[in-house]
């Protein structure tokens, strides 16, 4: 029977593909994983616990807040709070970003950057959800943090990845030398490799999109999505459509299987939903490393320069070839 290798093997293993201290990543990772399991754990038992449901209060994108995102936030922030490599944190979940103990201003390298619960107004219907993060190395020198150690293009990422909550909790990320899937095994709380050099297939037969808001999408969104229905041996068309509304979720299936998901702008959202520098960024730079594209439309999402830390932008993302057709009958 073949060895299972964990992560922190894993990472000593491929140590020359992070441009930084091996140790650092392996700090990183432990306390993304660690505050994961917790989240985890209440992900699984929230049928039967007071932690569905919505809390009462907005965040600061005006949107109501789950229980278990708050939950998910103060976990994720902990965490990393008591680790020494981490100075700063930006969360989907609050408005400007939080500065951790002046102890940490000389020692810590790195800022994170994270929606810890994604895909949260699923949690009541037991559909999977999920967490993203970015790291990136800070800007500034020692001493207090700046917003711009924040507002960093993402192709100045140097750690992407997710943790997806299904019918197995797993962790898929990236260091900018391919991407990999480690499941987390319950029985011994450990995440190990299950997923190695994850690529996502050049075409797939997948489109995800809410089709429901047709009605508020362009002219060229409204002709990508014809051209997916029409009937077409040659290109296997028509292509199925899912969409489960949650990002992880989707991202994960299509980058599996092959597909394209897009969230667009819409006349109620000139400038997309999705923030891009929780979501569209750590995305960005995993559909790249496993062989995909990603783009607001006209531009590439990881050339993108941030303005605010909670910057929206329309998404289209997934399988190459896909993406650059959607591309091409958007902009025609």
């Amino acid at each position: 029977m073949k060895k299972l290798k964990t992560l922190n093997e894993f990472i000593v293993d491929t140590q020359n593909s992070f441009p930084y201290a091996t140790g650092e990543l392996s700090k990183l990772l432990s306390s993304i994983c660690l505050a994961a399991k917790v989240v985890n754990k209440e992900v699984n038992k929230a049928g039967l616990v007071n932690i569905l449901g919505k809390k009462g209060s907005t965040n600061v994108q005006g949107e109501e807040q789950q229980k278990l995102d708050v939950f998910a936030n103060n976990q994720f922030i902990n965490a990393l709070r008591q680790e020494g490599e981490v100075c700063g944190l930006a969360s989907e979940e609050n408005e400007t970003y939080i500065e951790f103990s002046k102890e940490y201003y000389d020692s810590g390298k790195y800022v994170v950057l994270i929606d810890p619960l994604d895909g949260s107004s699923n949690i009541d219907v037991n559909v999977s959800i999920g967490t993203i993060f970015s790291i990136y190395k800070r800007i500034s020198e020692k001493g207090s943090l700046r917003e711009d150690d924040f507002l960093q293009k993402g192709a100045q990422q140097i750690v992407s990845g997710y943790i997806i909550y299904g019918s197995s909790t797993m962790l898929v990320y990236s260091t900018g030398n391919g991407v990999n899937g480690f499941t987390l095994d319950p029985s011994i709380g450990v995440f190990c490799l299950s997923h190695p050099n994850l690529k996502i297939p050049e075409e797939g037969k997948i489109l995800s999109i809410n089709e429901g808001n047709s009605n508020q999408f362009s002219k060229g969104i409204r002709r990508y999505v014809d051209y997916c229905k029409d009937q077409d041996e040659l290109t296997n068309r028509p292509y199925s459509q899912r969409y489960i509304g949650s990002l992880v979720a989707d991202f994960h299936r299509n980058l599996i299987k092959g597909g394209v998901f897009i969230y667009p702008a819409t006349v109620n959202l000139p400038k997309g939903k999705l923030r891009l520098l929780y979501e569209c960024n750590p995305m960005a730079m995993l559909i790249e490393q496993a062989g995909g594209l990603a783009s607001n439309g006209s531009e590439n999402i990881l050339n993108i320069e941030p303005t605010n830390l909670h910057q929206r932008v329309p998404l289209i993302i997934g399988s190459k070839k896909m993406v650059l057709k959607a591309l091409e009958l958007i902009n025609s």
